[in-house]
């Protein structure tokens, strides 16, 4: 018998007959090559659609990836001091994003509408930026200074925990830099901001985000020793005749509660 069946070199007998020989399908070895070859298929797949599917906006996350999977992107702009986007490039430079021609990041507007991330960052609450008519808050621009210089066009990794309702996810944060000391070490975002007090605590009473325990007990005292030390945003604290008002403070007095950030 020919193999494999579908051959089109036949011996003599074969070209005589022309009734197809089925058994040659139920053979073993071209049952296992179909086996492999379908389960190959299906497996590469499965692969695409969990790990090099890109994710457009945040409201298109699956549920499957909130407190379980991170979202590797590159920022493309920050709206505020605890919020900014991304566009999404799922499996990095070794998926060829960067340097394939197919696979850069946009930069025009045009191109990055509806094709980016927003994120807010888990456990803080930077002072408020001027909105829609509201006046900024002390430091605001300061933090928001920081947070574009230390993020703006570069790759993070977002451990997302859950939606919010301005269409954002509430994600940790994370990047890698040259230029700190030690040099690539991976950096909490909003233990940085926290340390060098550009944020507090997030404190609302309800949507607060951290992590788990062990996240908000490092934050918190993060937190303590830039009020300690008097450090950013904490530096008015305790004097100015009682003046100082935090980020929820803020937001509470203005009746925002939460600010929708660009």
């Amino acid at each position: 018998m020919r193999w494999p069946p579908w051959s089109t070199e036949s011996t003599n007998d074969e070209k005589q007959s022309s009734i197809l020989d089925w058994r040659a399908y139920t053979e073993p070895r071209t049952l296992a090559s179909t086996l492999v070859l379908t389960s190959g298929i299906l497996l590469a797949v499965r692969f695409h659609r969990s790990y090099l599917r890109r994710i457009p906006d945040a409201p298109s996350i699956s549920a499957s990836y909130l407190r379980r999977r991170s979202i590797l992107g590159k920022v493309t702009s920050v709206g505020d001091g605890d919020n900014f986007r991304i566009f999404h490039t799922p499996g990095g430079r070794l998926a060829g994003w960067g340097w394939l021609p197919w696979k850069k990041v946009p930069t025009s507007k045009k191109e990055l509408k509806d094709n980016t991330i927003h994120i807010r960052l888990a456990g803080v609450d930077a002072p408020e930026l001027a909105h829609f008519g509201k006046p900024e808050q002390p430091y605001a621009r300061d933090a928001h200074t920081w947070l574009t210089s230390y993020l703006s066009g570069r790759r993070v990794r977002a451990l997302v925990h859950r939606q919010d309702q301005y269409s954002r996810v509430v994600a940790s944060v994370y990047v890698r830099r040259a230029v700190d000391f030690p040099p690539f070490r991976r950096r909490d975002v909003s233990y940085e901001m926290l340390r060098r007090g550009l944020a507090t605590v997030y404190e609302a009473k309800v949507g607060s985000e951290f992590g788990g325990e062990k996240m908000e007990k490092k934050y918190r005292n993060a937190e303590w020793w830039a009020k300690k030390r008097a450090k950013g945003l904490w530096r008015d604290y305790g004097v100015g005749g009682g003046n100082w008002e935090s980020p929820r403070e803020y937001k509470n007095r203005v009746g925002n509660g939460d600010v929708e950030k660009k």
